[in-house]
């Protein structure tokens, strides 16, 4: 029992004294505005925070997560070809993809694929 807090208090002074040479060995300035930032998607750090944000990036940014999650779930409904009716599955799959033809044809509409902007 003394041999495992003599080796706990070890553990804890050797962890300390490294902690303490690296805060005196390293070279990082606290006073940089810019390594203290959070990076923000190119943003500069240090002009105002208020300028306005792209929409239309925003909306791609949401259109490729819309699809991303589509091919999340086409996959499972290939393997579950083998297990379920056919017929079924293919109204499934035909009604799955007509909603997500829709919505293309919705982003089509609004001008959101056109790269223009």
């Amino acid at each position: 029992m003394i041999l495992l807090f003599i080796i706990s208090i070890l553990i804890i002074l050797i962890s300390n004294i490294m902690m303490f040479l690296t805060i005196i060995m390293s070279k990082k300035s606290f006073m940089d505005r810019e390594k203290n930032s959070p990076f923000e998607c190119g943003f500069d750090p240090k002009s105002s925070a208020r300028i306005p944000f792209s929409l239309h990036f925003f909306l791609i940014t949401v259109i490729f997560l819309i699809f991303d999650v589509e091919i999340a779930l086409i996959f499972p409904m290939i393997y579950s070809f083998k297990l379920v009716n056919f017929f079924s599955m293919m109204k499934i799959s035909f009604f799955f993809l007509l909603m997500l033809l829709l919505g293309l044809y919705h982003e089509w509409n609004q001008n959101m694929l056109n790269w223009t902007n």
